[in-house]
This record gives structure tokens, sequence and C-alpha cells, in this order.
């Protein structure tokens, strides 16, 4: 395994992120993702993500459980506020009083006194910022989360929190954007913004929630127990990847991944760690075997060659619109 600062801290994070959104509390069993969890430990992932929303708050419960007995300062824990946890219009948003109550409810769901990172799962466009970053600066100072984070905001929205977050004596230190292959719309504006306020990417599904692995074929039907038949939110992720066209593209990078010595998802993930903005890839996985799998991605430096190679495999089907990192609009509750 390898380690990177994440974004101007001290902080060090394995290369490869252990997430459980769509598994822990939902797709898989809670044993296979102990299971998972422990493989995850024995593979050199120090790094683990959640976020009280995901399963209904089952996922943070899950990891809390896995990782109790792990010594604390050995491991890094992420989770995220923002998604409603509950049915009255406080529980959700990035609320002082949303987001006080949360912390609480993910530390004691993590079984832990702090987590190392607390992000801010989406820009919430009806609370003022100073608010929601204020509120973040408290909890920093309780020592509830070491670092403050965000996931998926725009590169406007980036500079103005991490503007604030200096003024209130704290780091802004992580973005946490879908990025891959396919989907590069980071590239153009959040990166240089992230670049210049010393912010990183923790970026989540590098192999386009599977379609990037090559299992999914032009003209064939789904695998049976893929992520594209998961009815919990897998298959509703995967459709926009799914149609020939797409697949009949992948498929060309076959030949580049066998060049490199990798399968199609260990290309995916390191192709997303040749971005040096990046500090980490969060991997899932429904069997621990899929983990030391993924961690083979680690340390990897594709060459000049190939990243082009890859670029022409893929052409025109990468998207790359700015505008698409959008925050939902309004809240719900």
């Amino acid at each position: 395994m390898e380690f990177r600062y994440l974004g101007n801290s001290g902080l060090k994070i394995s290369e490869i992120t252990y997430g459980n959104w769509l598994t822990h509390g939902s797709q898989v069993e809670n044993e296979v993702a102990r299971a998972s969890v422990a493989a995850a430990l024995e593979n050199g992932i120090t790094t683990f993500d959640t976020a009280d929303a995901y399963a209904a708050t089952a996922a943070e419960k899950v990891l809390g459980k896995a990782l109790k007995n792990e010594r604390r300062s050995s491991i890094e824990i992420f989770t995220k506020v923002y998604f409603p946890t509950g049915s009255g219009p406080n529980d959700t948003g990035l609320s002082r009083k949303h987001i006080m109550e949360s912390i609480e409810g993910s530390l004691t769901r993590l079984r832990t006194d702090y987590v190392d990172l607390y992000q801010a799962h989406r820009y919430d466009y009806e609370t003022p910022l100073e608010e929601t970053m204020t509120a973040f600066a408290d909890i920093v100072r309780q020592g509830k989360a070491l670092y403050i984070g965000v996931s998926e905001w725009t590169a406007a929205q980036i500079r103005e929190a991490a503007s604030l977050a200096h003024r209130l004596g704290f780091q802004l230190v992580s973005n946490q954007p879908q990025y891959s292959m396919l989907w590069r719309v980071i590239e153009a504006e959040v990166v240089p913004a992230s670049v210049e306020a010393g912010i990183s990417q923790i970026v989540w599904s590098p192999v386009a929630g599977g379609a990037l692995s090559g299992k999914y074929k032009p003209g064939a039907p789904v695998p049976e127990g893929s992520r594209a038949t998961d009815t919990k939110g897998g298959s509703q992720f995967m459709t926009r990847w799914l149609d020939d066209d797409t697949l009949t593209r992948v498929q060309k990078l076959q030949p580049i991944a066998d060049e490199a010595g990798l399968t199609m998802a260990q290309l995916a993930v390191a192709w997303v760690l040749q971005n040096p903005n990046v500090a980490s890839a969060i991997i899932g996985a429904s069997k621990p075997e899929q983990i030391a799998s993924n961690v083979a991605a680690a340390g990897v430096k594709l060459e000049a060659g190939q990243l082009t190679a890859i670029d022409e495999a893929l052409g025109d089907l990468v998207t790359r619109d700015p505008a698409l990192t959008v925050s939902p609009a309004a809240r719900i509750g």
C-alpha cells in the first residue's frame, strides 16, 4: 500500500480507501461486510469511508462494529452529513442543528470519540454557508472531527468554503467527487480550484460502478449477482454505462490492461490515481476476495502511451462537462 497526504494537511491516507456505500447494511450480509473490512486491513488499507445516510444509518453501525477492536490511531475513519436521516424538517441539510446532532449520531454508531474527516455530503443551498462552516469549526475545536471535507461541490463553492474555513481557523482538506475514465467532470474547474485551495480529491466509483471492469459485455445479459442487478440502488446507478456502444469501447481497454499487467478494474483504479490531485480512490466490495485485487492498483505508474491509448479507446464517450457537478437544489423533509 502507498500513502498520500490529504490536501495541505499532515494527514496521510491509504491510496485505496474502503467505502461501504451500497454494501454494508444493504447489499451484503453483515458477516460478509465484516470479513471485507478485515480483508481491507490485511491488505494495507487504513482509510474507511462511510456516511450517516448509507443504508439509513446501518452502514455506519456495521463499520463501527467491524473496526471496534482496531487500534484507533492506526486507522482513518471518514463519514458525511447532509442527506436525510429522519423524517423531521431538520433531519437533513447542513444547518447547525442537523450537523451538531448528526456528528453525535455518527460517533455513537461508529463507536469512536472522533472521526478523522467529516464531510459535507452535498452543498446546501438553503443554509448560509457561514452557518455551516462555523458549525464545522466548532466540531473541530471540540475534537469530534480532526479535518473537514466536502463532496460533489463546484469550484466556486470550494473556493468560498476554503476561504471561510481559513478565516474560522480550520482547514478544508478534501472533496469527494465521482471520477473515472468515463466521468471526468472535475478536471476542468474543480481540480484547479482544489489545488489552489490546498484540497485533495477522494474519488468514488473509479470503476464506474463496475462498467470498467470488463465483466459487462455488449449484447449480453448482465451477470447474475452483479451490481447491475442490485435493486437497492446499484442497478439505477449503472444504467448509464450499459449501452452497447459504451461496453464495446470499454472492451478496447483490455489490451491496454494486459500490457500493464493489470486487470481492467485495476487499470481503472490506477488511472484515477495518476491524477496528482487525487489522494485516494474509494473501492467497495461485495466479497472479501475483491479487496486484494483492487489494492494491487496502488503504486502503479501508467506510461504516457498507455494513458493516450485509454483516451483514444474511449473517445467521445467521456463526460467532461463541469456543469454536471451539482448538489440537490432543495432539501427533502
